[in-house]
């Protein structure tokens, strides 16, 4: 089976390896003429970044690098990067790399129009009404990693760095109108990063599957979501030139993004603040919190648990799957806990508080209250 295709679900897709290739294409059918790419520190001197900043050149489109992009890239990385597309009389963005370098990417094409504070399009009520929508410079995306998906996302997290909060900005035209997913860029990831990416891919199917909101369609995404990585994590942490599971799982990750408008729930929530004040790996944190978690919440959905193993052909029900997630941490070299994941005595009054505040705990299908996260958080550590 060729793993070539072009879609338009959730927007403008060209999937397929070696479809960097188009990129100067996409940005055309984007309305771009003067790109700005945006990637993170780590990426900036590889040779795909450079590939893809030749490809822009010889089409007359420049050769503009904004690299100054964190891990958990905070308003300071969005200030640098809003100064240098305006600097650079630029109009789109190509968003390139993990999640960090595509959600700071979309921000700065996002709010390159703007007048008010970033914080005032936080994912609360309509406060994306407030935007100015003619402000928003188009963006295409180019993942580099399989797993936030937030190259199909409409929404940015950014932290907030005097307050050590990740705070989710949204607006739907936050939505890349371009986005190329060409698994060869996912090669050179290494295990660990292989590992925490395709669990984070995992986390979004499984909480947007566990969210009692009504959203038919990202639901039934999210159960095939959670196949392809049941059926192709474990052969690329193995084997990452594995061109075909790469394949599947750079699908897993669009499709876990896109599933998650059905809800999130309390590993986001938790690991939104851990990332935040502690700096850990989102998709490491989801795959720690995850296995507590889903035990957590197990009066609410230990019906549908069953469900999803049948059709993962997971035997043992909600234990079962429960096994199934732990074991696949261990093969995965996941920490088995938070304090393994270097977050050593931490603040769980803070915690607690944060996770509270953070969107995702409305998606929680047992409602998270001060004396639950606490006791979930203490298992965890």
């Amino acid at each position: 089976m060729s793993l070539q295709a072009n879609w338009s679900y959730p927007t403008a897709v060209r999937f397929g390896a070696g479809r960097i290739s188009e990129l100067a294409e996409a940005c055309t059918e984007a309305g771009i003429s003067r790109p700005l790419l945006v990637t993170d520190r780590g990426l900036a001197d590889l040779p795909m970044v450079g590939a893809a900043l030749d490809a822009m050149a010889q089409a007359d489109l420049g050769r503009s690098l904004f690299a100054g992009v964190d891990p958990n890239p905070d308003e300071s990385n969005l200030a640098a990067g809003l100064a240098a597309f305006r600097d650079g009389g630029h109009d789109g963005v190509v968003a390139m790399g993990g999640g960090s370098g595509l959600d700071l990417g979309k921000l700065v094409a996002f709010m390159s129009g703007q007048t008010r504070p970033v914080w005032d399009f936080e994912d609360i009520d309509d406060w994306s009404s407030r935007a100015d929508v003619a402000g928003i410079a188009p963006i295409v995306a180019v993942p580099t990693t399989a797993g936030t998906g937030a190259e199909v996302g409409r929404a940015g997290v950014l932290s907030n760095s005097v307050t050590h909060e990740k705070k989710i900005i949204f607006h739907p035209q936050i939505l890349p109108m371009q986005v190329i997913c060409d698994p060869e860029l996912t090669l050179s990831m290494p295990p660990a990063i292989t590992a925490g990416t395709g669990l984070d891919a995992f986390a979004h199917c499984l909480e947007a599957y566990c969210a009692p909101n009504y959203h038919p369609m990202s639901h039934g995404i999210a159960v095939e979501g959670m196949r392809l990585v049941k059926d192709n994590l474990l052969q690329v942490f193995r084997d990452g030139s594995n061109i075909e599971a790469r394949g599947h799982m750079m699908s897993a990750a669009l499709m876990g993004a896109t599933a998650f408008q059905k809800g999130l729930g309390a590993i986001h929530a938790l690991s939104h603040p851990l990332g935040a004040i502690y700096n850990t790996h989102h998709g490491t944190t989801n795959a720690v919190l995850m296995p507590a978690v889903l035990r957590f919440n197990r009066p609410a959905i230990e019906t549908a648990i069953e469900r999803l193993a049948a059709y993962l052909e997971i035997e043992g029900g909600f234990e079962g799957f429960h096994r199934y997630l732990v074991e696949l941490n261990s093969l995965l070299g996941i920490p088995g806990s938070l304090t393994e994941l270097g977050v050593v005595d931490p603040d769980i009054d803070r915690l607690v508080l944060a996770a509270l505040a953070d969107p995702s705990a409305g998606g929680n299908p047992v409602t998270m209250t001060g004396e639950n996260t606490r006791a979930l958080i203490e298992a965890c550590v």
